[in-house]
């Protein structure tokens, strides 16, 4: 068992995270379908939000209680939730200019593009998982956020399957409008890419957004993933940034949707607590100790993660010596029916 998913909570904790995959994965398909959905998600909204967190930032600065009060300020401040917000929101600016060729979008350079800030996206994280390494290496410490964190060899395992999975993407100038403009195809990104990514950031969630992981680290992967394999195919990377920043932008606002603090409390039934917290509370816990801490689940999970990554790496190499192709200037899956039906989807 990876979650204390049981007892008088697991009908509301099934139940919320089942609502938040349908959810993202229904929004994710009103941005991708027109130009007004695209704008309204990652243009609009961003806008609104980005003026939101400035007037919390200077009314807490001039000491308004309703800002230093605000659970932005309090339980998503740190530079994490930020870095990665307007990272993945990067991201879906910039595959919609290469779906509907606006700008720079039209242009051969911009292709590497969705390599470039996929690459700063995976950083971002691996720097996270290192941190937390260097904060509480076997023991016990409390973010900024009010959450307790447990580092460890977790985190190095897992950061080191973030970098390798970097070099897992093939194909960088390959990607191309869909015929329809609905999507961003990226046709050598295939079902191999895929599963080694989702598994190594399942990991970075189970291991640094522990009270997050349940929504983030399941629903929020699942979303894309289930699109992709069904009825988007060669749009995977695009989905995934639209759900990302979808579900960014929603529990950057309201964290205590799914978080237990410091303290032990939640504010709602669905709130979910991985194994890490032994016994399913946060009893005993304090700065510096080991006290309630079952770390295994998150060695196992982020040495699979490094394990599948070295796997992925060591096949395209090998494909890509058969094939005498270089796996990033050129693309290594064109024989797999996954690229091929991808391919038939794109502007080429």
């Amino acid at each position: 068992m990876l979650f204390h998913v049981y007892g008088s909570n697991a009908a509301a904790q099934w139940i919320a995270m089942l609502a938040v995959l349908a959810s993202l994965i229904l929004l994710n398909e009103f941005a991708r379908r027109t130009k007004a959905g695209g704008l309204i998600m990652f243009g609009v909204i961003p806008a609104v939000l980005t003026v939101y967190f400035i007037v919390i930032a200077v009314a807490a600065g001039s000491g308004a209680s309703w800002a230093l009060n605000n659970q932005t300020r309090l339980y998503m401040n740190g530079w994490f939730h930020y870095a990665k917000l307007y990272a993945a929101l990067a991201g879906c600016i910039g595959f919609m200019m290469i779906k509907y060729d606006w700008g720079i979008g039209k242009t051969h350079w911009f292709k590497a593009y969705p390599f470039v800030i996929v690459a700063i996206n995976i950083l971002i994280a691996v720097a996270s998982d290192f941190e937390s390494a260097f904060k509480g290496w076997y023991s016990w410490w409390l973010s900024t956020e009010d959450v307790w964190l447990y580092g460890g060899w977790h985190n190095i395992l897992n950061g080191l399957a973030g970098i390798i999975n970097i070099f897992c993407m093939t194909g960088w100038w390959a990607v191309y409008s869909s015929k329809d403009k609905k999507d961003m195809i990226w046709p050598d990104m295939i079902w191999v890419y895929i599963i080694v990514y989702d598994i190594w950031n399942f990991a970075y969630t189970y291991n640094c957004l522990p009270t997050h992981s349940w929504f983030c680290g399941v629903a929020l992967l699942l979303a894309p993933t289930i699109a992709a394999l069904l009825w988007n195919k060669g749009g995977w990377i695009m989905n995934r940034a639209n759900t990302l920043c979808i579900w960014c932008m929603f529990a950057q606002v309201f964290p205590l949707f799914q978080d237990t603090l410091s303290d032990g409390r939640s504010f709602f039934p669905w709130a979910t607590l991985p194994v890490l917290y032994a016994d399913g509370t946060l009893n005993e816990i304090t700065a510096g100790g080991n006290a309630n801490a079952n770390p295994t689940m998150m060695t196992v999970i982020s040495a699979l993660a490094l394990v599948v990554n070295v796997i992925a790496l060591i096949y395209i190499i090998y494909k890509s010596k058969k094939t005498k192709t270089n796996p990033y200037k050129g693309e290594v899956f064109t024989d797999f029916k996954y690229y091929q039906d991808a391919a038939a989807r794109a502007e080429m």
